[in-house]
């Protein structure tokens, strides 16, 4: 599978205007079905991108996370382990991606970048103070199977409006609705299936 859309849609993601400091404006987002090539991700994504390896439905991930960590640094990316600081600290990692569900624990980490899902306002209003910033999901209408009812470009920017921390939109990124979000104090984007065109 090659990855060509990931140049453009970083491109994209760099427009919007809200506040990110030192993250990335996108992030790429792997999946046991829809990534079947993490590798070859990796290597696509433009220096600066963020890479989440999320580890659920993927067996022997040592070896994985160790290569991905090494490929991120030789190409000047942020990489991060979902939902298993052992396994970032292990490799390297530059953080953890937390789900919603394990906000908690990310009171307890210490890594140099930490995000988390966020499916509602009282989720964003959680990671604040524990997260650099949270991916809001679902934006636009999505594929995958754990996505909900899309939440709408309004509602993320209103969200993105009162957070205390940078707000990401995830769930149907790609190069044709990326562009709905700028202009509206959304930090970045995340995406899955968006990287591949």
């Amino acid at each position: 599978m090659a990855y060509d859309a990931a140049a453009r849609l970083a491109r994209l993601a760099m427009r919007l205007d809200g506040p990110r400091g030192r993250l990335p404006a996108l992030f790429a987002l792997t999946d046991s079905e829809r990534t079947p090539d993490p590798l070859a991700l990796a290597q696509a994504l433009p220096p600066g991108c963020g890479l989440i390896l999320r580890t659920f439905g993927r067996p022997k991930l040592e070896a994985l996370a160790g290569t991905l960590a090494d490929i991120a640094r030789a190409r000047g990316l942020v990489f991060l382990i979902a939902a298993d600081p052992e396994l970032a600290a292990r490799c390297g990692a530059d953080g953890v991606h937390w789900p919603e569900r394990m906000l908690a624990r990310a009171a307890r980490a210490r890594f140099r970048v930490m995000t988390a899902s966020a499916h509602g306002p009282g989720a964003i209003r959680r990671a604040a103070g524990l997260v650099d910033a949270v991916l809001v999901s679902t934006a636009f209408a999505s594929a995958s199977p754990s996505a909900g009812a899309p939440l709408g470009v309004f509602r993320i920017a209103a969200a993105a409006r009162r957070a205390p921390l940078p707000v990401y939109a995830l769930g149907g990124i790609s190069a044709r609705t990326l562009p709905r979000l700028d202009g509206l104090g959304i930090s970045g984007a995340a995406a899955v299936a968006g990287v591949t065109g």
